[in-house]
């Protein structure tokens, strides 16, 4: 979701049900439907394969994600070819090996982000050397950086615009 977007629902959600045509609500609510038109659809389903070892091993990732799984090392845990892993993967979860296994760490960290957590220590925990490389994947995937994900953090701007003291507006006011 863009900023926009979710800056655009948190003011909608806090809007009377039933506003004037014309104004500043109309204005906000059209330019909603706009965005939401434009809006990416993004991958937070994590399918698991029908093959019970192999969802396993699927879920055993899922607790405990690293971006350095590789295919051969399933392949191997499922005593099969790794050409064999691939296409029955393939077949059982609608994508390959990478694809699942990022958007796996990408679903994961959406939450962990929504906790608080900092990205660096997201980044490190799912194995990448580097936070930037981490980013990079999110971005490609989600669209926007994991940073931006972060709940609460467009809310606490809007909070400190509305409080005596805060930035913004009410910066100055005393």
């Amino acid at each position: 979701m863009s900023p926009l977007l979710r800056q655009l629902l948190i003011e909608a959600a806090e809007m009377e049900q039933h506003y004037p045509e014309q104004g500043r609500d109309a204005d906000l609510m059209r330019l909603l439907v706009h965005e939401i038109g434009r809006a990416r659809e993004l991958p937070m389903h994590i399918p698991l394969p029908r093959d019970a070892a192999l969802a396993g091993l699927c879920q055993g990732f899922m607790l405990s994600p690293s971006i350095q799984s590789r295919p051969g090392e399933w392949a191997a845990a499922l005593h099969m070819s790794e050409r064999t892993f691939s296409r029955r993967f393939r077949e059982q979860t609608g994508m390959g090996f990478q694809e699942w296994r990022q958007r796996a760490c990408v679903v994961l960290a959406v939450s962990r982000l929504a906790a608080g957590e900092a990205v660096t220590r997201i980044a490190l925990d799912f194995g990448y050397e580097r936070p930037a490389a981490f980013s990079t994947m999110f971005r490609k995937l989600a669209g926007y950086p994991p940073s931006a994900h972060a709940v609460g953090r467009l809310g606490k701007e809007k909070r400190l615009r509305e409080v005596p003291g805060g930035a913004g507006k009410s910066a100055g006011k005393a």
